[in-house]
């Protein structure tokens, strides 16, 4: 079959390559959910030619994937914006990046955690010094909260998974899952801890890939004082590059935290977090370092 034939192909996946035929094309999108949104950055990041570039952009947004939004009139310079169109790719790119840690960086054993000096932990703490993408994320009320224009500093608790009591959740052989567990003592413990952030002048979100509902009926369960936020749609784990893995039927967070300061600029990972509850007074200590509050 030829690559012009495929977009008249009556599969799905075939109909999709004629859109996204090649690695670049992948990148591009990658990128642009990241927050690299204009063509120099872009090639300097991916390294590829301003020809190759600018035909993959155009073609892009000729299929609805991407928009251009002007910020200069004179010269003429763009933004490149995912479409909802584009967004619909995320799930796609959070799949490559999860089956090529897992099978071709890894065992190919299921895990919620990574090893102190795989590719994946260095992935993570590589994002320090990096702003988090324009990502809003829903509450456990619905609403949106954006959570790179909180204006203080923050910190961000990725987990894999918590559920109240008496609630369809956590999937079968979920304790057996290396680094699944613990995310309850997690929770609970920033609650406990939560006056000393506050003092510190440091606010706590929580974020999981479950629904709002699930992440509102646990918050209710455990009493949490902080929000809870849903990044079910792929938002924040796309445009971080996220570590992932699929366990119940959907993808889930490995245990990870950022410490942001009041420019959304991420200056502290802790990736892997072996020890839930000790990692919450690490961040307290480290939040109150950089926030330059004494202990």
């Amino acid at each position: 079959m030829r690559r012009e034939d495929l977009a008249d192909a009556d599969c799905g996946i075939a109909q999709a390559l004629g859109v996204l035929g090649d690695w670049w094309t992948f990148l591009i999108v990658r990128d642009v959910a990241g927050g690299t949104t204009r063509f120099d950055a872009l090639q300097r990041e991916l390294g590829v030619s301003r020809r190759a570039l600018t035909e993959r952009l155009g073609a892009l947004v000729e299929h609805g994937v991407l928009e251009r939004r002007p910020y200069s009139r004179h010269p003429p310079r763009y933004d490149y914006l995912l479409t909802g169109k584009g967004e619909g790719l995320l799930p796609v790119l959070i799949a490559l990046q999860d089956w090529g840690t897992k099978h071709l960086m890894g065992d190919g054993e299921l895990t919620a955690t990574a090893d102190a000096g795989s590719a994946e932990a260095r992935r993570a703490h590589d994002l320090i010094g990096r702003r988090l993408p324009e990502a809003v994320l829903p509450g456990v009320d619905g609403h949106p909260v954006p959570v790179a224009a909180t204006g203080a500093w923050s910190v961000l608790y990725l987990f894999p998974g918590a559920y109240a009591p008496g609630t369809q959740g956590y999937p079968p052989a979920w304790s057996e899952i290396p680094g699944a567990r613990g995310c309850t003592l997690e929770s609970t413990t920033y609650a406990k801890r939560y006056p000393d952030f506050q003092a510190a002048g440091v606010r706590v979100y929580g974020v999981s890939t479950q629904r709002p509902d699930q992440l509102a009926d646990f918050s209710a369960y455990a009493g949490l004082p902080f929000p809870l936020l849903s990044d079910q749609d792929g938002r924040l784990a796309a445009g971080l590059l996220l570590p992932v893995f699929r366990a119940g039927g959907m993808t889930r967070f490995k245990r990870l935290t950022l410490l942001v300061d009041p420019q959304a600029v991420v200056r502290a990972v802790q990736f892997p977090v072996t020890d839930p509850a000790g990692s919450v007074e690490e961040m307290l200590t480290v939040a109150r370092e950089h926030a330059g509050i004494p202990g």
